[in-house]
């Protein structure tokens, strides 16, 4: 039994079992545990980190390419994440800091992408090799492959940094967020989105939540949690947002029918002609816009599925 992130007790109360029930990576059973002091949520035991990349397939990030329905959904994706980027550069524009804007994470590098087209000098990083390069080629951004520990950065250089959906997956969190800090330019800003576990779809779905991800997801977080480690790690917590028009209602459409998930098909490698893909790509987003009413109001109450979090260097 492993003793608690965030405040270090033994205690932990057994909550549930559950697999890989969005990419069927693996059909092995992995314990959720709370923490008896704190209640921070976590897979006990973690896996091994040598086993770690087994569960990240291939294509784990959006990549276009020219058929009618990665063109659709590409737009779709730039929409959605117009709010990411309003945030961030709320951010930006508050802070003294200069230097350039990190995207820890990237993928395939379409929300540094949208950051360049409004000024903003960004770069990814990402610890696949094909998702830097699809950075590079697809959309025209530096990008570095590496771990934050090991990125080419000298400390104090960085304006900004973004870690969206990172935090859950580490085995050492406060390690990450330390080494950003270091990165940080004084006063700089980090952005942090992770799954909400304080929201009413886990409330309402529990295992079957899609932000429990089983078992990319080492952590479970609560907001309060992750304003606690960023406390902890030498940051001011500034503001916090709720809800993601990408995340939020995608999430539970997820939930709820998770072989309809476009991100997931693609990653099974589901058969499929691009008739039969269109129609599904419609009848999930179909459930996304079904969703929204219901994200929109649990996000009204601090109980999103996602936060979003500005903190600076103190």
């Amino acid at each position: 039994m492993t003793v608690c992130l965030l405040c270090g007790s033994q205690k932990a109360i057994p909550m549930f079992e559950s697999t890989d029930r969005l990419y069927g990576t693996t059909t092995r059973q992995f314990g959720v545990v709370r923490c008896g002091e704190c209640g921070l949520l976590r897979l006990d035991p973690q896996p091994a980190p040598a086993e770690l990349p087994q569960y990240y397939p291939d294509s784990y990030w959006f990549a276009p390419d020219q058929s009618a329905a990665s063109r659709m959904e590409e737009r779709y994706r730039r929409m959605v994440l117009r709010d990411h980027v309003r945030f961030v550069v709320q951010a930006l524009r508050g802070s003294p800091a200069r230097g350039p804007l990190l995207d820890v994470g990237s993928g395939g590098g379409l929300f540094a992408a949208m950051m360049r087209e409004r000024g903003v000098p960004a770069m990814g990083l990402d610890f696949s090799r094909e998702a830097a390069a699809i950075c590079w080629r697809q959309q025209g951004v530096p990008a570095v492959c590496a771990m934050l520990e090991n990125a080419p950065f000298r400390e104090g250089t960085l304006g900004a940094l973004t870690m969206f959906h990172v935090l859950e997956h580490l085995p050492d969190p406060r390690a990450y967020l330390r080494i950003a800090r270091n990165l940080l330019a004084q006063d700089g800003r980090l952005v942090v989105q992770v799954p909400n576990a304080d929201c009413w779809q886990f409330r309402l779905l529990g295992r079957a939540w899609n932000g429990v991800d089983v078992p990319r997801h080492l952590f479970d977080f609560e907001s309060r949690h992750v304003s606690q480690l960023l406390e902890q790690c030498g940051f001011e917590v500034l503001r916090r947002k709720y809800f993601s028009l990408r995340d939020n209602p995608a999430g539970l459409a997820s939930s709820l029918a998770p072989r309809l998930d476009p991100m997931a098909r693609r990653v099974r490698r589901v058969k499929e002609g691009g008739g039969t893909r269109i129609t599904r790509d419609l009848l999930y987003f179909a459930l996304v816009v079904a969703s929204l009413p219901f994200t929109a109001l649990e996000a009204a109450f601090h109980a999103g599925s996602t936060v979003m979090i500005e903190a600076r260097r103190r």
